[in-house]
C-alpha cells in the first residue's frame, strides 16, 4: 500500500510521490520566540517529528527544516517590557524551546534557520515581487498586492470579496486593498532594524518562511506543515509570495495538525486556557505527554485533560509492563515449552505487526490505529508470556521496539519508566509510602490473628485512597489505582 496523505490544498487524500525520487524536502513553521511553549506547540512539533521519523523509516532521505521566528512585534514588545534587547528575549526562548523539544524526544531537524540570519534573502525576495508588480512601497513599508495574485486564498478556500466585506480591519491609507499584507516594515523609533532599499526596517512574518524554505529546499518542495491555525493568513500568504515571485508551484503537499482543546474550547493565550509544556511535565512524564498527543489522529482535535493524560499513562504502562515481563522471561532463560494456542497467536501477531503498523501509518499517518495494533500485540504477549519460547519473545520485543522507535515512545528501560511512574503517582497520594507499608504490616498481623474484620477495614481504607493491595506468595504489594 503506498503512503497517502491528506493535502489541505486539494482537500483530499493523495498518494505521496516525492518530487525527487527517494528524497523529501519538508518545512515546518517553528515558533515565535517570546515566551514558553504550550502544549499546542508540543502537538505540532511531535506530529511532524513522527512524520519525519516515519518517512525516514520508509527509506526516504528527508531534509527537514524548522525555523525560528526571532524578530517580531511580540518579541519587541516583550523586550521593551523586560527592559532588554530583542536578542536577549529571542535567545532565551530559543534555548527554552530547545530544552522542551529535547525532553519530548524530538529528533533534530536538518536545518534550524533564524529569520535574522536571512535578511538578505528576504530583501532579495521582496525585490523580485516589486519588480514583477506584485508588491509596492508605501513610505518605508512594502506590501503584497493580493488582487494581483489570481489564486489567492485557494489553500483556505475563502473568497476575497466576502472577506473584505466582513473584515474588521482598521483603514490603512497606505494599502491599496485592506487585505494587502506587509512584506517589509519600516522601523519605528527605538525598534531594531536592518538597512534595505526602502529604508531602515525589518521583515514581515510571512516573507521570512518563504525566503528560508526556498533557500534550503528550492523553489518547489514536497511538504509544508504546521497547525491548522496557520492555514490563514500565514500559509496562504506564503503561497502568494513564493508563487508570485517564481511562477512555480510552491509546495506539493500541505499538512496541518488539529487543535488542542481545553473543556471543548480551542486552547489559546487570548482565552487564558493554556498550559505550558513545563507545567505539564512537572506532573507527567515526557513520554506520557508524547504518547497522549499521538493517541489521536494528527488532523483531529484532541481534548487535553488530567483524566486523558492519566489514561495515556496507563496505556504506556501496559506496553512497558509487557516489555518488562519479556525481559524477565529472557533473563530467566526462557526455554522451549509445549505448543500452545497462546504462543501460536503471539507468533502470528508478532510476525504480522510490522505490516499492520505500516498499513495504518500509510493511511495519512494514522497513529491512533497503529497504537491499536500495538495494544492488540501487547494483549497477546501477556497471555503467551508463560508459554512462549525465547526466540519468539526476542522477535516480538524487536518488533515492538521498532514500532515504538518510529513513534518516539518506549525509549526508556522498562523498569526505569515504571519506577518513574510509581514515584509520580506516590507523590500525589494523600498517604505516604511509609504509612502504606505500616498498614500492610498491621493487616498481616490482623490476618495472622484471624481478625479479618480489621484486615478488611485496612484494605477498604487504602482502596478509598486509590491504593490497591496485591496479595501473593511473596507477601503483599501495592499499587496506585
Amino acid at each position: 500500500m503506498p503512503l497517502r496523505v491528506y493535502n489541505t490544498l486539494s482537500g483530499s487524500k493523495e498518494e505521496f510521490v516525492p518530487i525527487n525520487p527517494g528524497k523529501v524536502g519538508m518545512y515546518v513553521c517553528g515558533v515565535t520566540v517570546y515566551d514558553d511553549c504550550h502544549i499546542g506547540h508540543a502537538r505540532a512539533n511531535i506530529v511532524f517529528d513522527m512524520i519525519y521519523r516515519y518517512l525516514r523509516a520508509k527509506g526516504l532521505e528527508v531534509t527537514y527544516v524548522r525555523n525560528y521566528t526571532d524578530i517580531d512585534d511580540k518579541i519587541i514588545s516583550r523586550a521593551n517590557r523586560d527592559g532588554v534587547s530583542y536578542q536577549v528575549i529571542s535567545e532565551r526562548y530559543i534555548a527554552e524551546f530547545d530544552r522542551d523539544m529535547a525532553r519530548l524526544m524530538l529528533l533534530l531537524p536538518t536545518f534550524q534557520p533564524k529569520a535574522t540570519e536571512h535578511i538578505q534573502e528576504i530583501i532579495a525576495l521582496v525585490e523580485r515581487l516589486i519588480a514583477k508588480g506584485f508588491a509596492y512601497q508605501s513610505d518605508a513599508d512594502v506590501f503584497f498586492c493580493v488582487e494581483k495574485f489570481d489564486d489567492y486564498l485557494r489553500l483556505s478556500k475563502r473568497n476575497l470579496e466576502d472577506m473584505q466585506a466582513g473584515a474588521r480591519i482598521e483603514v490603512d491609507e497606505r494599502k491599496r486593498h485592506p487585505m494587502d499584507f506587509a512584506l517589509w516594515k519600516g522601523a519605528k523609533p527605538g525598534e531594531p532594524y536592518w538597512e534595505s532599499p526602502w529604508g531602515q526596517g525589518r521583515p514581515g512574518w510571512h516573507i521570512e518562511c518563504s525566503a528560508m524554505s526556498m533557500k534550503f529546499l528550492g523553489e518547489t518542495f514536497d511538504i509544508h506543515g504546521g497547525g491548522k491555525d496557520l492555514i490563514f493568513p500565514h500559509h496562504e500568504n506564503e503561497i502568494a509570495q513564493a508563487e508570485a515571485a517564481t511562477g512555480k508551484p510552491f509546495v506539493k503537499y500541505w499538512l496541518h495538525n488539529g487543535f488542542v482543546n481545553i473543556n471543548a474550547e480551542k486552547m489559546s493565550k487570548s482565552l487564558g486556557n493554556f498550559f505550558t509544556i513545563k507545567q505539564v511535565l512537572e506532573r507527567y512524564d515526557a513520554e506520557v505527554l508524547r504518547f497522549f498527543l499521538l493517541s489521536s489522529h494528527y488532523r483531529s482535535p484532541i481534548d487535553f485533560s488530567d483524566q486523558n493524560l492519566k489514561d495515556a499513562e496507563l496505556g504506556l504502562e501496559r506496553i512497558y509492563k509487557a516489555l518488562a515481563g519479556v525481559d524477565e522471561r529472557l533473563a530467566a532463560g526462557a526455554g522451549d515449552q509445549p505448543p500452545s494456542a497462546e504462543e501460536a497467536e503471539l507468533a502470528e501477531k508478532g510476525k504480522g505487526i510490522a505490516a499492520r503498523f505500516a498499513e495504518a501509518m500509510d493511511d495519512d499517518f494514522n497513529t491512533a490505529l497503529a497504537l491499536g495494533h500495538l495494544f492488540d500485540l501487547v494483549r497477546s504477549i501477556n497471555k503467551a508470556l508463560p508459554f512462549a519460547s525465547a526466540d519468539l519473545l526476542a522477535l516480538v520485543k524487536r518488533e515492538v521496539e521498532a514500532i515504538a522507535g518510529v513513534l518516539g515512545v518506549c525509549d526508556s528501560v522498562p523498569a526505569s519508566f515504571l519506577q518513574r511512574i510509581k514515584e509520580r503517582k506516590t507523590s500525589e497520594m494523600e498517604i505516604s509510602a511509609e504509612e502504606i507499608e505500616q498498614l500492610i504490616a498491621e493487616r498481616a498481623e490482623a490476618r495472622k490473628a484471624k481478625n479479618f474484620k480489621r484486615s478488611d477495614e485496612i484494605r477498604d481504607d487504602l482502596l478509598a485512597r486509590n491504593i490497591v493491595l496485591l496479595d501473593g506468595p511473596q507477601g503483599t504489594s501495592w499499587k496506585v489505582k
